[in-house]
């Protein structure tokens, strides 16, 4: 929960992204596949602030995890 924003859609990502193995995190930085997001867990939900089609993109593979749907590759 954040003041003034109240629950953090893209922190949920972050959280839920590791939890899932979607996102890696070693040490403070976190990363997507062989992409870097960010170092700090306050960075990494500001690309994705900055970066709407990223954000769907690990929702949509959050939710698959969730609910234990499988993705078609693309």
């Amino acid at each position: 929960v954040m003041f003034g924003e109240g629950i953090s859609k893209n922190g949920e990502i972050v959280d839920l992204g590791v939890d899932f193995g979607i996102i890696k995190k070693a040490g403070s930085w976190y990363s997507y596949g062989d992409t870097k997001l960010g170092q700090g867990r306050d960075a990494v939900k500001q690309l994705l602030s900055d970066n709407p089609e990223l954000a769907e993109e690990l929702e949509v593979k959050i939710k698959a995890e969730v609910t234990g749907d499988k993705l078609e590759e693309k």
